[in-house]
């Protein structure tokens, strides 16, 4: 019984139990290990200092060339046609402000212009253009950049440049006629008329349907489209007519030159180009018709606005209120003497 009453912590052995070899052993290995990771540093591993120590050793007969990426897809489609897009729309952009400004400076220009005729006193007459010591003065004011709205300042030019074609085809027909007198003095009446015509439609056509067209464009009036339009009408009829050349008619054309090309090479050579220009001038005309007839639409004028403003022209003209005034006073004093 007494081995089994003795106390076994008492032993001398089994006193203190850390002093166990097992666990002292197991203390020593953990204690080491943690010195171990607390002192390692993998920036100075030996075995990686000396890989980086050492150079790159490159083969032989292999070429070292920098790295270049290439990209591995293309560009989309949509991207040049969008900077082109871009690109034309900015120059259309442009191209319409150099238009504002453009029209700007013209309005500015008019508006000085009108500013400085409203300080002199009124516009003086500069058509046509003769010199200051002729007896006989300018009778219009002609000035397609002041007068003439921008948008319309290219057709009146046009017609203006028709007229002074017109004018100048029948100086020329005027020469072939005496070229065909000079050959045949049989022709002394084409040679007659020629004169008469260049002295009659050269400002009658300036007077009866440029300057019409002139002032419907200026002021837009309804009334002098329609005196252009009848007027012009009976002009391209007078050009056809002489672009045919019957011949005592004094004009110059096909029929006349054929005649004259029998009598004299030269002569009816002459008078065949004065034809061809009555039949481009003929042809120019409908065409520069068509076109003013065109812009005629789209101003809005009207039959019923040309007869108003031929009505209120005639009431306020001051001949016809003076006229008016005196039948009203006349066909009075009748009624008050029969009262009498």
């Amino acid at each position: 019984m007494s081995e089994h009453d003795s106390n076994p912590f008492t032993e001398p052995e089994l006193s203190n139990p850390f002093q166990d070899p097992s666990v002292a052993l197991a203390r020593q290995t953990s204690t080491a290990m943690a010195a171990g990771l607390e002192e390692f540093n993998p920036f100075t591993d030996s075995k990686l200092t000396a890989m980086t120590s050492k150079p790159l050793l490159v083969a032989p007969g292999v070429p070292t060339q920098p790295a270049v990426m290439k990209p591995t897809e293309e560009p989309p489609v949509y991207s040049q046609p969008q900077a082109q897009e871009t690109t034309g729309g900015a120059s259309e952009l442009l191209k319409r402000q150099e238009e504002l400004e453009r029209k700007a400076a013209e309005l500015d220009r008019r508006e000085r212009e009108m500013q400085s005729l409203n300080v002199s006193g009124g516009r003086r007459n500069n058509w046509p253009p003769l010199p200051e010591k002729f007896p006989v003065g300018p009778c219009f004011y002609h000035d397609i950049t002041v007068d003439i709205p921008v948008e319309y300042q290219k057709t009146v030019k046009l017609m203006y440049y028709l007229w002074m074609f017109h004018t100048g085809t029948l100086l020329a027909n005027l020469v072939g006629a005496l070229a065909w007198f000079g050959v045949d003095p049989t022709h002394g009446v084409d040679f007659g008329l020629a004169i008469l015509w260049f002295l009659l439609f050269t400002p009658c056509s300036f007077v009866c349907w440029y300057r019409p067209v002139y002032g419907a464009f200026k002021s837009d009036s309804s009334f002098r489209f329609f005196l252009f339009f009848f007027v012009y009408i009976c002009q391209l009829g007078i050009y056809v007519l002489q672009s045919v050349g019957i011949a005592g008619w004094g004009a110059c054309g096909w029929i006349s030159a054929l005649m004259c090309l029998n009598t004299n090479v030269a002569a009816g050579v002459l008078m065949i180009m004065v034809a061809a220009l009555f039949t481009s001038l003929a042809v120019m005309s409908l065409i520069m018709f068509k076109k003013v007839h065109t812009l005629y639409r789209t101003t809005g004028a009207s039959f019923q606005k040309a007869q108003q403003e031929l009505a209120t022209g005639v009431m306020s003209n001051k001949t016809v209120q003076a006229a008016a005034a005196n039948a009203t006073s006349t066909a009075a004093r009748g009624a008050f003497k029969e009262h009498i």
